[in-house]
């Protein structure tokens, strides 16, 4: 991300884990950063648009909420990647897909309003796509805070 402009390393840096929970919560934190709310609005339209974010938005903790979610991953074939990754993604349960470097080469997360919904997003996964999901479920939790600077 070394090419992103100053503006948009404030907006990247300044949002990570706390947003707030106001009337006009681009104002607030626009304040914060030295922007207008419109300039931060544009700014964060610039960069999901951009593709710089892949998402803006809440991360929920689904399980207090009466939902669940699971880890799931999938050994794709690298000729076919892009395609599976597509349907993947069109399923809007799933968050977090990522490529890795093991025969497991496709992780995502998979985070439903309701249980028993992740083991259907599972089967019509294996169904569009022929390959089988692993489904990790949690069996302890860990909070690990993550900020990536930029």
């Amino acid at each position: 991300m070394a090419w992103l402009d100053p503006t948009a390393r404030a907006i990247v840096n300044g949002l990570q884990g706390e947003f707030p929970l106001t009337s006009r919560p681009f104002r607030d934190a626009g304040r914060e950063l030295g922007l207008t709310e419109d300039e931060l609005i544009e700014g964060v339209r610039d960069l999901t648009g951009s593709g710089a974010l892949s998402r803006f938005g809440p991360l929920w903790n689904a399980e207090q909420i009466g939902g669940g979610v699971c880890l799931a991953a999938m050994a794709v074939p690298e000729v076919r990647f892009e395609e599976v990754a597509a349907k993947v993604n069109a399923h809007p349960e799933i968050a977090h897909n990522y490529e890795r470097t093991h025969m497991l080469n496709m992780w995502f997360v998979i985070s439903a309003d309701d249980p028993r919904r992740i083991q259907q997003v599972i089967a019509e996964i294996e169904h569009e796509t022929g390959i089988a999901v692993h489904a990790m479920p949690k069996t302890r939790e860990f909070f690990v805070g993550f900020r990536v600077e930029v």
